[in-house]
Order: structure tokens, then sequence, then C-alpha cells
């Protein structure tokens, strides 16, 4: 008995150690890939070590304005994303968990069936809008389009971390003579820090990744995002700079990386706890 549960235990860690390597080995690739030159990449057989790695691509990504201008862009459409996502989920999650009122169930519902549509359906139909509104090829475009993709998820989250707060919390706020904002802002947003981060983090993946918006949104040179500049910079029609791709890639990605670092300790549900003793 002892050698089967021990054969299981070897077997179950070698598939765990299998999978993580099957998982982690595109992103090791990318990263070894950023310290070769494209004719490095291209030999056979090909190079999966640091041996032979140059810094010339980032010094050359660094040193180019046009990408610089990329990373600002995606910092201000993402940032931006983040703020006005939370705050209309923030006011759109108390309404549904605190309130009763006609037809809550049906329009919870039709808010969450925005995202069974998937972009490209949508796109023509923003296009056409947008044109009209003069808001291609502009910041607050982008943003808004961000929004109003993600606002399904961060609605019915946050709304579900307003229901595990008891509303015994509310009731004896108001005894202490809050207000509605007051309760919200003063006594339960403490408690929702955990959903507002993990929103905050949702909304920011899918703003700083997005292309297909970007895509069609943007014109200019100076407006182009990360995503949207990492394709048309890099790939041309007869030839590829995968080098500079795979740089351009890791330098995006630090920032998503850095995130987690900073807020995987909020990444916790259940800070209510003991808030009301029973």
């Amino acid at each position: 008995m002892k050698k089967n549960k021990k054969s299981r235990t070897v077997l179950n860690y070698s598939i765990i150690a299998l999978e993580l390597i099957i998982f982690l080995f595109p992103v090791y690739w990318m990263i070894v890939s950023s310290f070769h030159t494209n004719a490095t990449l291209m030999s056979f057989p090909p190079n999966f070590t640091f041996s032979k790695g140059t810094i010339d691509n980032f010094i050359r990504v660094l040193g180019e304005l046009k990408f610089i201008n990329y990373f600002k862009n995606s910092v201000i459409v993402a940032t931006s994303s983040v703020i006005f996502s939370i705050l209309i989920a923030l006011f759109a999650g108390y309404a549904f968990s605190r309130y009763k009122f006609v037809g809550k169930s049906l329009l919870m519902t039709a808010i969450l069936n925005i995202q069974v549509f998937p972009v490209t359906v949508i796109i023509i139909a923003l296009f056409s809008f947008y044109s009209k509104m003069n808001l291609l090829d502009t910041y607050q475009g982008l943003i808004f389009a961000d929004i109003v993709y993600s606002l399904p998820f961060t609605v019915w989250f946050i709304k579900a971390f307003f229901d595990t707060i008891p509303k015994s919390i509310d009731e004896a706020a108001k005894i202490d003579g809050c207000g509605r904002l007051r309760i919200l802002f003063s006594v339960l947003m403490p408690l929702l820090k955990p959903g507002m981060i993990s929103v905050g983090i949702y909304t920011f993946l899918y703003s700083w990744d997005d292309f297909v918006f970007a895509l069609t949104i943007l014109k200019t040179e100076r407006m182009k995002t990360l995503p949207l500049g990492l394709v048309q910079s890099f790939m041309g029609e007869f030839s590829n700079d995968y080098a500079g791709m795979m740089t351009l890639s890791v330098l995006t990605s630090l920032p998503v990386v850095l995130l987690f670092l900073l807020t995987q300790k909020y990444m916790i549900s259940g800070l209510t706890a003991g808030a009301v003793k029973g």
C-alpha cells in the first residue's frame, strides 16, 4: 500500500511538472528569443539557451520614440478603463445588491448577455456609430469600447462581493447617521478591496491586450497602442522581425507581471468574515 501511494505521488508530481513545462516553455522561449538576432532564431537546430545572446534588441526598441508612444497610449487607455469601470461597477453592483425594483433580474441578465456576442459581431456597427460621433482615432472611443465590453463581468463580480457583506452593516451605519454614499464609500468600500482589485486587474488586462477594438478605432501612428504597434511594426509583407517582436512582447508583459506581484496579497475574498458578530 505504501509503495502504491508513493508511486501515485510520484506520478502526480511528474504530471504537474510536465504541465508546468508545457505552459511555461512559450514564456521562456519568448524571453530567450528577445536576446537573439533574427538569424539565430531562424537557424536550425534552434538555440534554446542564452548563449550568443545580445541586448541590442532592447536598445533598439527602447531607443525608438514610437514604441515609447505605444506604451504611453496603452497606459492611458488601460488606466482610464480601470478607473471608470470600477466606478461604474461599484454603483451598479451596490444598486443590484441592495435595492429591489421591477425588472431587476431581467436587467442583470441583459447586462450579462452583452458578453455573449463576439467582438467581431458588433465591430461594424461600432465603427459606423463612432464615425458619426467623431470618436475614431481617439482615446475616448477606445476607452469607451473597452469599458462597455468588460463592464458586464465587473458589475456581476462586484455585485457578488456586495452580496457577501451582511446588510446589518448598512443598518448599523444608518443608525449612526450615515447616508447612502457615506455607507458605500466609508463602510463598504474597504471591505470590497479584494473585489475591486480583481475587477481592476481584469479590466486592465483586457484593455492592455485589446487588439480588435484598437485595430478598428485607431488609425494614426501617434494613437496606436502596444498590441497594435507590436503587430504592425514588426510584421511586413516580405519579412518579419521576430527578434524585435519578442523583445517588445517581453517589455509589454512586464507591467502585467509587476501588477500581479503588487496586488497578489489582496486577491483574497472573505475579508468581511467576522465583521458582524453572530
